[in-house]
């Protein structure tokens, strides 16, 4: 590829363009003492040598992998049968990417169309698209979507969404000069959304289980949005709940989103992770992303189709209802096959099991050295309110080789409220021996 370099009367027609006089003004935001900062390298090293001294620096951090881990509030420590990671690095699959000339590619197509019948059937949603990027990003999609859907603008996000969902709506609203209302952090489950909808609401946006673990029967709230012409979104970030939980679409959500990592995708520091989104039928030609379909060909044999493409790669940009540049495919297919080894009994039981732990936690940690359960329900993660900030409790356990959970504090900066607050996650990872080491730890350091 040419390299097309900008002349000096290029530059300043540019500069002039956005209004500004130079090209130091767009570094005006940076701090000078970060921009002007020397970087310290090291001499160069032997091969050898780098990963000696790579791996020790690793070997400093403390893995979920190596310790008791209750770490939750939107990515999840789940078992991953093998079979799942040995098909995804098969090369037909590892190597496969966006389908550009996508009815060549069938075998892509047809895991893609499998995907969005398995998100449809555990969303009780009646359609779904071929997956999006993440959650957070998912939930921001379906906001825009819903604007064009009733012609409104204005969103209301519920104070127990999480605040990586809540932070991608509120950038993409203020981007795009549009109204939104951001309720106050609900750590108690008590707020009134329905309160929160007027004439120029375009949706309403709420997570369940909330980012604070609380279980909510949304009917009322889908019923008061309904009145209102409303549409109401529902998110959640623990996919594994929906196997136990009445599905959004039975309570009457027109738009679901999830983030879809607790199946078939490890950790992986904070991604690739995999987006689900579905919406009712009747909301399909509004939907971001692609959609597969199924049909046959001129012998009557069945094939697949991509069959909605509001991606600007595929149509004109102007035209396009998403600017999501990937669907994350190879982890929607370690999903697919997740849940698929799984089938529809599988995945009830393992939510229930991830209930249960949840439930033995809460019953050890309830009550001792002033630890107060938040909850009057949960699914596999839940709220302790501490007698110390949860900042520092979590450090201290952090010392003692035990993963702790999540403070608040860190989703909430700043915010008073969330200081004593700890969020602590449970799933079929969790031992016995685990779930004593906590406690027993948290002895010691309250």
């Amino acid at each position: 590829m040419r390299y097309l370099g900008q002349t000096a009367a290029d530059r300043q027609a540019m500069l002039a363009k956005i209004g500004v006089a130079d090209i130091d003004a767009l570094f005006k935001d940076v701090p000078a003492d970060a921009l002007n900062a020397a970087i310290e390298l090291p001499d160069h090293r032997g091969e050898l040598e780098v990963e000696r001294h790579i791996g020790a620096l690793a070997a400093r951090n403390l893995s979920p992998a190596d310790a008791p881990c209750f770490l939750g509030a939107g990515a999840y420590r789940h078992h991953i049968p093998a079979a799942a990671d040995h098909l995804i690095q098969r090369s037909e699959f590892l190597t496969s990417y966006t389908p550009y000339q996508p009815e060549i590619a069938q075998g892509t197509l047809q895991y893609l169309f499998e995907f969005q019948s398995q998100v449809a059937l555990i969303t009780g949603m009646d359609v779904a698209n071929a997956s999006l990027y993440d959650g957070a990003t998912a939930c921001g999609e379906a906001v825009l979507m819903a604007q064009r859907a009733t012609r409104r603008q204005k969103a209301v996000l519920s104070g127990g969404l999480h605040p990586h969902y809540r932070g991608v709506v509120e950038t993409l609203m203020r981007q795009t000069d549009q109204p939104y209302l951001a309720a106050p952090m609900d750590a108690e489950g008590n707020e009134d959304l329905a309160a929160l909808i007027d004439e120029q609401t375009a949706c309403m946006v709420v997570q369940n289980p909330s980012l604070f673990g609380h279980v909510r029967d949304l009917r009322p709230l889908a019923k008061a949005c309904q009145a209102k012409g409303v549409l109401l979104i529902v998110a959640v970030s623990e996919v594994v709940s929906l196997g136990l939980i009445t599905p959004p679409g039975e309570m009457g959500a027109d738009i679901v989103v999830a983030e879809g990592q607790s199946l078939g995708v490890p950790l992986s520091f904070g991604g690739p992770y995999v987006g689900l989104f579905a919406a009712k039928e009747k909301f399909l030609r509004q939907m971001p992303g692609r959609l597969c379909g199924e049909t046959v060909d001129q012998d009557g044999k069945r094939g697949f189709v991509l069959t909605l493409s509001a991606r600007e790669q595929h149509i004109r940009r102007e035209k396009a209802t998403s600017n999501i540049c990937t669907n994350s495919g190879l982890c929607a297919l370690a999903f697919t096959i997740h849940l698929s080894l799984l089938g529809e009994a599988g995945f009830t039981r393992l939510a229930e099991i991830n209930h249960a732990k949840a439930v033995e936690l809460a019953g050890k940690l309830d009550g001792l050295k002033g630890i107060k359960l938040v909850n009057g329900s949960f699914f596999n993660e839940f709220t302790l309110a501490l007698p110390k900030p949860a900042a520092g409790v979590v450090e201290a356990l952090a010392k003692k080789g035990i993963l702790g959970g999540v403070p608040a504090s860190r989703l909430w900066p700043g915010e008073k409220a969330a200081e004593h607050l700890l969020l602590v996650s449970a799933t079929e990872m969790n031992t016995e021996h685990d779930m004593s080491a906590l406690r027993s730890a948290l002895e010691e350091v309250l």
